[in-house]
């Protein structure tokens, strides 16, 4: 039987070539630690420069769950939740994660899968002005994810205006950067990561999704935000032993601007496949411009499809009409791509 095409999700494949020479030549040489060694070191540097924050805290973890989870946890008192967006990831796809830490999470309206400057400082407000507060979860930390969870991409207007509301209400801004390199690959984005930095008070810089085999990088650009945050990794059970294999990767990825521009052959994958799906009469459920497609099928279309496609079903739109998505990744081929648009074009004839 033939392999179906793979478009489920942007970390199916292993990691980019050049991270895999240089684990393999760095293989056998001995290192400290717990990320205490000269390659996470140098890959902290260039992740510093690149955000234009020289003083900034970097962390490497393993994965975007437990990131968030930690994170989160760690800035929040323990009467305190955080506010996403109802489409959030922490809301919708980490299996409640963050409540498990004894945290609530806020939910708030979104368009396109964004939240509005406006709506958390309604939210903040109302908590202020409400007689209750005290029986109440506090709202202590707004998180917001570039791309969002719909693929769409909050420009510098928007985060400079969530960086004003959450700095003048005294409560830190978040960032979920799981896909960021998509983000900044993509044409229709206007936010760098020098803009980040100057805006978030934590954030970071996705690896798994974005050609390393797995990892994260926390950023604080202003270091002491969080009072021994290392040992918080470590209690979390996310301090890797051999902290170096996340080094060595985030030192790959900020080698000669890789990160930025790993990202492209995605996002023209992506392109390509909206085109094929519009030319072809199919529904786009938004016109994200990053990595993700998301549209509309009939359920007897998306059951023929997925007898040679991998997808991600997203949500029922009605009794028999799907919501699916197709995920483009940096190593997506464009072979892949026009087999995917023939065989809808197939499907659809």
């Amino acid at each position: 039987m033939a392999a179906q095409l793979a478009f489920a999700s942007d970390y199916m494949e292993g990691a980019h070539p050049a991270i895999l020479k240089k684990l393999a030549e760095t293989n056998l040489i001995k290192s400290a630690g717990y990320g205490l060694d000269e390659y996470s070191e140098t890959a902290r540097e260039k992740i510093r420069k690149a955000c234009n924050a020289p003083e900034a805290e970097v962390h490497f973890l393993v994965g975007g769950t437990q990131t968030n989870a930690t994170v989160i946890g760690a800035l929040l008192a323990s009467c305190q939740g955080v506010i996403a967006a109802e489409t959030g990831h922490v809301s919708s796809h980490e299996a409640g994660a963050i409540e498990a830490g004894g945290h609530k999470v806020l939910t708030i309206p979104q368009t396109d899968g964004k939240i509005s400057a406006e709506k958390v400082e309604e939210v903040l407000n109302t908590f202020k002005e409400d007689g209750n507060r005290d029986h109440m979860v506090m709202p202590g930390m707004v998180y917001i994810s570039q791309p969002t969870e719909y693929g769409t991409l909050y420009n510098r207007q928007e985060l400079e205006a969530l960086s004003k509301v959450c700095r003048s209400n005294g409560i830190p801004l978040y960032l979920d950067g799981a896909r960021l390199a998509y983000a900044l690959a993509c044409s229709a984005n206007d936010v760098t990561l020098e803009d980040i930095a100057a805006c978030c008070d934590a954030f970071y810089i996705g690896g798994t999704k974005c050609g390393a085999l797995f990892g994260e990088a926390v950023v604080f650009p202003k270091p002491g935000l969080i009072p021994h945050f290392f040992t918080i990794v470590k209690q979390h059970g996310a301090l890797l032993a051999k902290g170096r294999i996340l080094g060595i990767q985030f030192d790959v990825l900020f080698e000669n601007d890789l990160y930025e521009h790993i990202g492209e052959p995605a996002i023209a994958a992506a392109d390509k496949i909206r085109e094929g799906l519009k030319e072809n009469g199919i529904e786009l459920y938004l016109d994200a411009p990053t990595n993700q497609v998301f549209c509309v099928v009939d359920n007897a279309f998306m059951e023929k499809l997925a007898q040679k496609v991998e997808f991600s079903f997203w949500e029922k739109k009605d009794e028999t009409h799907t919501v699916i998505r197709f995920a483009t990744s940096w190593a997506t081929t464009m072979e892949d791509v026009d087999e995917l648009i023939k065989l809808i074009k197939q499907i659809n004839e």
